[in-house]
């Protein structure tokens, strides 16, 4: 499979691209970042020169080097654009870009349509967040109370993370009603109760020396339960992303979710 990878400089970028490099049924052929125009991606991962140079436009490099796959973690203000770029050069994708909204990703379904492409969006790309959102689906059918506290390094632009939102979508799906009522709340500093999101309180923390961090806290009885995740480092979410990348041939159309392909 031929992998070019879309915002290759930063630090997914840079993870992503030493995951490429490490499968044997993989290539690399082109490194895509507006940041690091000219330089060796090899020798920016800390891997020996590959005689790849960054490249700045997306377009140029899907129309001049025969890709099979693009693998975007670039920046929620570019992502939108990126994806539409993709698509219309008939290029399947897989995108961990955050900020993407579920009215973005039916945009996303209906022009991959047209043209064919396969894809896979996910808010987080780690095995164990994934199944974490997944088991705390299954005791939201027990608990009726339930908040959601996520932690990010401080570079994380958007807020709520995808990770959160998804997890709070799936809560709401499985049980099919709203979190009981609170009685009226008194907020000494406005926001301190945090967001919510149909009856679900999504907590957002910021902070140097986070990497990716999300509990869930269930209600009940006399009674909490605490689903938590952590990635410590960024390597935590290639498994992920290699085996999404394995997954586009088998796919139809743009899956949302890594949890549809486990």
């Amino acid at each position: 499979m031929r992998v070019l990878v879309s915002g290759a400089g930063g630090n997914m970028g840079r993870e992503v691209v030493r995951a490429v490099m490490a499968e044997e049924d993989m290539e690399l052929v082109a490194a895509v970042d507006p940041r690091e125009v000219g330089k060796d991606i090899g020798e920016i991962c800390g891997l020996t020169r590959l005689g790849i140079d960054v490249t700045e436009d997306l377009n140029s490099a899907l129309k001049n080097i025969k890709t099979d796959a693009v693998v975007d973690f670039t920046s929620p203000f570019a992502v939108m654009k990126n994806i539409e770029t993709i698509i219309d050069n008939g290029v399947d994708l897989v995108v961990g870009t955050t900020g993407i909204t579920n009215a973005d990703v039916e945009r996303i379904k209906k022009r991959a349509g047209k043209k064919g492409v396969k894809g896979v969006i996910a808010p987080n790309f780690a095995l164990g967040a994934v199944l974490m959102m997944k088991v705390s689906r299954m005791i939201s059918r027990y608990f009726d109370s339930v908040e959601i506290i996520e932690l990010h390094h401080d570079k994380k632009v958007d807020a709520p993370s995808g990770t959160a939102i998804k997890t709070a979508q799936m809560i709401l799906e499985e049980r099919g009603f709203e979190s009981p009522s609170l009685p009226e709340e008194i907020e000494k500093i406005e926001g301190v109760r945090g967001g919510e999101l149909e009856g679900i309180k999504i907590h957002s923390v910021r902070l140097p020396g986070m990497v990716a961090h999300q509990q869930v806290i269930f209600g009940g009885l006399g009674q909490t339960l605490t689903v938590r995740h952590d990635s410590l480092n960024r390597t935590s979410f290639m498994p992920g992303v290699i085996m999404a990348l394995r997954k586009l041939p088998e796919i139809e159309g743009i899956v949302f979710g890594l949890e549809h392909l486990i």
